[in-house]
């Protein structure tokens, strides 16, 4: 086993027995054979497109397969074993679409080894060591560190797209050619072109240009289907009564139990990066979505336990479920691990039974509320009155402090950050990073509230779309505005939210706690020279190079 595709890798360079996130050496090999059969399935789906053919269901199979091996998704082996094997299907179809699409052009088809030819082997063993000779310590070996990390942070940028193409996706919203471009991408991941670092970086950027178009798509779906989110009062602690918590990141997931809880005598409370949810109208009418519980994902073994209801995993964010509550756990969507009971099929009765079986919240805890709601058409809704603030000298600056939250050391760092930024500033935040500072108290500037949290991780949207319009407003760039970036990484939609930054040129990124162990030295300084993207160091140090004084 290597796996260096989170933060939170072992010693900052890979994990070689077992992942820190808990998946085990099989499905890491098994993870990867699936993202190699997908690399396959697109050298033929692009060309074949290029010829006017295409497949949705070869275009849905791909996204899936990206996102199911996106970090703290899927741990189940057997179900991973079973999408290979669907993948094996469905290489052959994206083969036979493509020599039809030839056939119909009156040429001849391509020929291909790598990816394009590999078949799977007869059973779990044969899987994995077919993973083995594909894996990132074999591609290392024959084309040293930098090419291997640049290929990496490329594949890792679209398993992040592919989450949130996913989520647009279940609610409706797609595009063909962001659809095209997995093809195009994956395509050239398995062709000679990605030894050339400049075709790499040039790749990676154009990932995060995609990136954006699907965090924009993602976005027309949750407002188009739930309304823009207010800003909203939300309770952190609970009410009397029985309780289903609902984690990871799916808004249809919980709209479908909120409806099918209504009347049950049950209350239902988000967690994770689930607390935006609560701003959304379309979400918050109902009237037992009663508040959040809890905070980030990595805090779930002591939340979960002492959560005296059911639980539900959307998305990913899971990790190894203690055996306390394992019999009240349930998954949904692309999230799994072994011996924790599925829901496939939208029928989230099994979870309500459990909730009703469980004791339940006993009395109310006193009451302590915090305030989201601040995407983007919130906070352009008050954009006036914070120009005016910063024209009058009011807002000296904003810092956008967010991103991952995470276990391993180092992550205070935000806390401190968030406390230490002077009182004439603004706080934006996103994403379970804010769980470090969110219910701390930071006041207001002329009523205008100086910690504004923007959202999920896919809201990382409206924190660019606020920047672009107050730089519009200042008639400047966006690296003009008094902005800066303060951001956590833990995981792969985090890779492709920073190549969406990188692609739209903004500059002065500080990000942590830790790099990336798949950015070699030469990549870094790449970064460093064109991008000034800069590693944390420690809170006073870094506020005071970014004020000047």
């Amino acid at each position: 086993m290597f796996c260096y595709q989170c933060e939170q890798t072992a010693k900052g360079t890979g994990c070689v027995k077992v992942g820190v996130c808990g998946k085990d050496s099989e499905t890491a090999a098994l993870q990867d054979l699936l993202g190699y059969a997908c690399e396959g399935i697109s050298r033929y789906a692009h060309r074949a497109r290029q010829l006017g053919a295409k497949d949705a269901a070869i275009d849905r199979f791909v996204v899936e397969g990206l996102f199911t091996t996106v970090t703290n998704v899927n741990f189940d082996p057997a179900r991973i074993e079973a999408l290979i094997a669907k993948a094996s299907l469905v290489l052959g179809q994206a083969r036979g679409l493509y020599e039809s699409a030839c056939k119909k052009a009156g040429r001849g088809a391509e020929s291909f080894n790598g990816p394009a030819k590999w078949q799977p082997a007869r059973d779990r063993a044969g899987l994995i060591a077919q993973a083995l000779e594909i894996g990132i310590e074999k591609r290392t070996a024959g084309q040293g560190a930098t090419i291997t990390g640049l290929q990496d942070l490329i594949l890792y940028g679209l398993k992040g797209t592919a989450a949130y193409a996913d989520h647009a996706l279940v609610l409706g919203q797609q595009d063909d050619g962001v659809m095209a471009f997995f093809h195009e991408a994956l395509d050239f991941l398995a062709s000679d072109k990605a030894k050339d670092v400049n075709a790499l970086v040039g790749m990676a950027l154009k990932v995060g240009e995609v990136n954006l178009k699907v965090m924009g798509l993602l976005d027309a779906a949750n407002t188009g289907t739930y309304g823009h989110p207010e800003p909203t009062k939300v309770r952190v602690t609970p009410v009397k009564g029985k309780a289903i918590l609902v984690s990871g990141h799916d808004l249809k997931d919980l709209d479908a139990l909120l409806k099918q809880t209504e009347g049950k005598g049950v209350n239902v409370y988000t967690h994770g990066e689930m607390l935006p949810c609560l701003a959304y109208p379309g979400l918050k009418k109902y009237k037992h979505l009663v508040g959040n519980y809890g905070g980030a994902w990595q805090d779930q073994h002591k939340e979960f336990d002492a959560f005296p209801g059911s639980i539900l995993m959307t998305t990913n964010c899971i990790q190894r479920p203690k055996d306390s509550y394992i019999g009240r756990i349930f998954t949904s969507g692309l999230v799994a691990w072994p011996g924790v009971k599925h829901i496939g099929d939208g029928n989230f009765a099994p979870v309500i039974a459990a909730a009703l079986a469980a004791p339940g919240f006993t009395v109310d805890v006193p009451a302590q509320t915090i305030t989201v709601g601040f995407g983007h058409n919130a906070v352009m809704g008050v954009a006036g009155a914070v120009i005016d603030a910063v024209k009058a000298g009011k807002i000296r600056r904003f810092f956008l402090i967010g991103g991952c939250d995470g276990a391993k050391t180092g992550r205070n760092y935000y806390t401190e950050f968030a406390q230490a930024v002077p009182k004439d500033c603004v706080i934006l935040t996103l994403a379970c990073g804010k769980y470090r500072f969110n219910k701390l108290d930071f006041g207001d500037i002329c009523g205008i509230p100086r910690l504004l949290d923007i959202g999920q991780c896919n809201d990382a949207y409206s924190a660019i779309q606020i920047a672009v319009a107050l730089a519009g407003a200042f008639g400047c760039g966006v690296n003009d505005l008094p902005l800066s970036m303060i951001l956590s990484w833990y995981e792969q939609k985090a890779v492709c939210i920073l190549l969406t930054l990188l692609h739209l040129g903004i500059q002065n990124i500080r990000i942590g706690p830790s790099l990336p162990a798949f950015i070699s030295s030469d990549i870094l300084k790449v970064l460093v020279d064109t991008f000034h993207i800069a590693p944390i160091t420690n809170a006073a140090d870094d506020l005071k190079a970014i004020l000047g004084k």
